[in-house]
């Protein structure tokens, strides 16, 4: 690796007729971006950075640093996003590198045709998020009392000590009973969101911040979802909600964003 070696930092693949020239800096802030095409139908957003920034000792243990790392995927997201209100975007995964424009150019027209597709698929929709927020003691609550009211008239005829005993097992059943209607929930909702976009992915579950807060994240759902849709789906999630809070559960709809979580697998073998 030369000290200084220059290579190419790509941002996303996007339609060339669409997309005039985006003006600010990349991803250090500092050196321009750059629209590459090589394809009259296809062009890449890049700009150059380098090497040693993202290869080497030193680069790696950069990328452990939150410091570093932030700021340049936070420019990574707006540039992507920037380019999004001209063309369909095909994002690139943060610190994809290339070595040289003929490498750009060989990789572009190898992928040409997937990178078409899926331009031609993510046109005219958004991704959006859905995560599934739980306030699991409220939810207990919730299931504890209509359960105690269902039984109500049954314990009202026991003795105290058996009644208080029959309330000991109606306690110990109620967190197996939320499990249950937590997954049953969950389930019901994503089949009921699934039937109105055309793709929906399940996504790791990232736990809340600040832990202390109460809430857990139990489902984290991607889709993709179009424009004209928007307004009809935000209108389903507030149904959802209307009917499921009072139980602790709600949905938190989020968006839009580039088509991060749909991005085709693209063999990387022309990149630095």
């Amino acid at each position: 690796m030369e000290t200084g070696q220059k290579v190419l930092y790509l941002f996303c693949f996007a339609r060339s007729h669409l997309v005039g020239e985006i003006e600010g800096t990349g991803v250090d802030g500092q050196l321009p971006l750059w629209v590459f095409r090589s394809l009259p139908d296809l062009c890449a957003v890049v700009n150059e950075v380098p090497l040693e920034d993202f290869c080497g000792a030193a680069a790696e243990r950069r990328m452990q640093e939150l410091a570093w790392v932030a700021p340049r995927a936070l420019r990574h997201e707006e540039v992507v996003e920037k380019v999004m209100r001209q063309s369909p975007v095909l994002p690139g995964r943060f610190g994809t590198l290339f070595s040289t424009p003929e490498s750009l150019a060989e990789f572009l027209d190898l992928h040409r045709l997937t990178i078409s597709q899926f331009l031609d698929r993510v046109a005219d929709q958004d991704e959006w998020s859905v995560r599934g927020l739980l306030d699991r003691k409220r939810a207990g609550r919730t299931l504890m009392s209509e359960s105690m009211a269902a039984q109500q008239p049954q314990l009202d005829t026991l003795p105290p000590g058996t009644r208080y005993f029959q309330e000991q097992r109606i306690r110990a059943g109620a967190e197996k009973e939320l499990s249950l209607w937590l997954n049953r929930t969950c389930r019901q909702v994503a089949s009921d969101l699934m039937a109105r976009t055309p793709d929906f992915c399940e996504c790791p579950v990232v736990p809340c911040e600040p832990p202390e807060s109460g809430i857990e994240v139990v489902v984290n759902w991607a889709l993709l979802l179009p424009k004209s849709s928007t307004t009809a789906f935000r209108a389903r999630i507030d149904q959802l909600n209307a009917n499921l809070a009072p139980q602790g559960l709600v949905f938190e709809l989020s968006g839009p964003w580039p088509p991060y979580r749909f991005v085709p697998p693209l063999s990387m073998g022309a990149a630095a």
